[in-house]
């Protein structure tokens, strides 16, 4: 697998271009990376539950954003989460739309009427990112290159269901950064950064897509992670010598994205333009901005980036999916944000604001994971 940008991406980028080299020796992937959830994410859940106690509330981190539904946490609408963006943050924006799919009975054609519109009046154009309203982990996301496609999406997507239309960011970088604040605090901070890189294989003149992917010697260890994407002709195609294939468009782990931590490359300029962006949305203090930028230089800079989602209490630092990250210090980092996001739920509770009742919270989990269910395949 190449880690030296020779890849073309979606938008003509070769993949890794402005990024830091991408080193792929050694470690081919993290310790824990593809371990069963429950494993990685136990001592999580009972420091959950200590923390409960402690603080007496066990959704207490719905209010680690009191004003998001949920705080973030999980179900919440991207559209609205976006809409609260102010001048600064809009401006950093990819421009983006949004359609609720016609009832069943519905001609198609209503549907693909309704996205072109709701995409001109936004200025849109193809190519564009298609991608659900309520989802997590880049479910059903996919790149849509024409009114075809964005049909051939939203007659698989569930109905009545909203669906975001977000212009295509040709820039090949692409970053995970995490802030926070508490309430009391003038100016934020950024706690983690995770450089994103999209792994692909290229073509020797004579093997298919999947042989080339069996044989990789990192996506060779999770090959069904890429080749359940592809169709049978896409596994089945021969690549001439040199020509790249891009196995993931997805910045993340679970759809094998290649993370690394950026920490390292945290800077005063890029902290205090996220800081900027981030106290302009009212009540946000924890969080993950997914960021797209032209070179490493220029997000270290605070310019030429675009946010293309940012996300609240469900968040999580992913510099942990390092390969060279150890699961104690993955587990140091996750309770550490945990007791965090306790924190400052408790200061925002003393401040007036009340969380999000468990009901209420069990029934936005059961509505998104309903929801992922029935999404179409991403990419």
């Amino acid at each position: 697998m190449s880690g030296r940008g020779t890849a073309a991406a979606c938008a003509g980028e070769p993949i890794h271009a402005g990024m830091p080299p991408l080193d792929m020796d050694g470690r081919a992937l993290s310790r824990f990376e593809f371990w069963p959830t429950w494993i990685v994410y136990l001592p999580v859940a009972l420091q959950w539950l200590w923390l409960s106690l402690r603080y007496g509330g066990v959704t207490l981190p719905t209010l680690a954003n009191p004003l998001m539904e949920a705080g973030g946490l999980c179900g919440e609408s991207k559209t609205e989460v976006l809409r609260q963006l102010g001048p600064e943050g809009r401006r950093w924006l990819a421009p983006f739309a949004s359609v609720v799919t016609a009832p069943p009975g519905t001609p198609a054609a209503t549907d693909l009427a309704a996205a072109l519109d709701a995409a001109a009046r936004a200025g849109l154009a193809f190519p564009l990112v298609a991608k659900p309203d309520i989802s997590c982990q880049g479910t059903g996301v996919r790149v849509v290159d024409g009114p075809d496609a964005l049909a051939a999406y939203l007659a698989a997507f569930p109905r009545g269901a909203r669906v975001i239309l977000q212009q295509l960011v040709p820039e090949s970088g692409e970053a995970g950064i995490f802030y926070v604040r508490r309430p009391d605090e003038a100016k934020g901070r950024i706690i983690s950064l995770t450089l994103k890189y999209f792994p692909h294989v290229v073509g020797d003149g004579r093997s298919t897509v999947e042989e080339l992917i069996r044989r990789d010697r990192r996506a060779g260890r999770i090959p069904d992670l890429y080749l359940k994407r592809l169709a049978a002709e896409q596994r089945r195609r021969v690549l001439a010598a040199g020509e790249p294939f891009r196995l993931a468009f997805v910045g993340n782990h679970c759809k094998g994205a290649i993370f690394r931590d950026g920490r390292a490359y945290i800077t005063e300029a890029m902290t205090d333009r996220i800081d900027r962006i981030a106290r302009e949305v009212p009540e946000f203090y924890f969080g993950r901005f997914d960021v797209r930028f032209r070179t490493i230089e220029d997000l270290r800079g605070g310019e030429r980036f675009r946010i293309i989602e940012y996300n609240g209490a469900g968040s999580e630092a992913t510099h942990i999916w390092d390969r060279d990250t150890r699961l104690l210090d993955a587990w140091r980092t996750l309770l550490g944000h945990g007791r965090l996001a306790f924190e400052i739920g408790a200061r925002n509770r003393v401040r007036g604001f009340r969380p999000t009742t468990p009901m209420t919270l069990l029934r936005l989990w059961r509505n998104e994971k309903r929801l992922m269910r029935l999404y179409p395949v991403g990419q």
